[in-house]
């Protein structure tokens, strides 16, 4: 009987504790099982922020891409512009440059013009023998003038002498060429000791002429329009007479002068209508009135 009760009690001892131990193996199971699940949890949480963040910086990159090909389009337009500002310019300078050259023209014009008619007064001989006018210059004594003559402008009764015509010639010379390297102030002072020395010189309004041009071109337009004027009053039958007129609008232009300068342009073309000046008034007369 003991003995029976000795080996229930044993195996019930022996059951208890496979339980025992099957309970202890379950438990860390379990556990294993719920750290994969929290572990896959987070992979997949981990994988949706990588997504969203691969979105993003696709958005922010699509962003930048498109504010750089604006930026390049706005700098072209901007070169653009730049380059039209400077074609603008280019075409001021070629304007000014193209009147500088036909004012450069001009002025070797005249003065071939005073040149062939020197060369002529030295070959053929002095005014009673009626040398060409430089520069279609007429004097009191080729035509009536529209005023009588005086001392300044008429011509004397008896030709001068080959040397004195030579310093006459000598002397233009020196004035003109004073004007040819823009020594105006000095130019100035040579063409006016010419009119003193020579003042019934056929090239005495010639020097005039220049005495008003030298005078703008040092922005002295106070004395540039009294020589011109100078020039109208004591030889208005020369032909210099339109180019001073020509001069006297171009520095009213230049001081801001519209209408007077519009008025001084069309008395040419009223006076002189088949002078070189009228043809240069027309266009000037056009510019005005745009």
């Amino acid at each position: 009987m003991n003995s029976t009760r000795s080996a229930a009690g044993v195996a019930a001892r022996c059951l208890w504790l496979a339980a025992a131990l099957a309970g202890a193996a379950a438990v860390p199971a379990r556990a294993g099982l719920f750290d994969d699940d929290e572990a896959r949890r987070r992979v997949d949480n981990l994988k949706q922020e990588l997504s969203q963040q691969g979105r993003d910086n696709e958005a922010r990159i699509a962003k930048l891409e498109e504010q750089i090909r604006n930026i390049g389009v706005v700098e072209l337009l901007r070169q653009i512009d730049q380059l039209n500002a400077e074609i603008a310019k280019l075409r001021g300078q070629l304007e000014v440059l193209g009147n500088d050259n036909q004012q450069i023209q001009k002025r070797q014009r005249d003065f071939y013009l005073d040149l062939d008619s020197r060369l002529k007064r030295l070959e053929g001989g002095g005014a009673g023998a009626g040398p060409a006018p430089a520069d279609g210059v007429v004097t009191g004594a080729t035509s009536a003038p529209a005023v009588p003559p005086d001392a300044s402008t008429a011509v004397p009764a008896q030709p001068a002498s080959k040397e004195d015509q030579a310093r006459e010639v000598k002397a233009y010379d020196a004035a003109s060429n004073l004007f040819r390297r823009n020594d105006f102030a000095s130019a100035v002072d040579t063409f006016r000791a010419f009119l003193k020395d020579y003042p019934a010189s056929q090239l005495a309004p010639n020097a005039q002429y220049w005495i008003g041009i030298s005078y703008a071109n040092m922005k002295d337009y106070r004395n540039a329009l009294a020589t011109q004027e100078g020039l109208l009053s004591k030889y208005p039958q020369s032909a210099k007479a339109p180019d001073a007129l020509l001069a006297i609008a171009a520095i009213q232009a230049e001081q801001g002068d519209g209408g007077s300068a519009r008025n001084t342009l069309e008395d040419i073309i009223a006076r002189y209508p088949a002078s070189e000046a009228a043809g240069k008034a027309r266009t000037r007369l056009s510019a005005l009135r745009r």
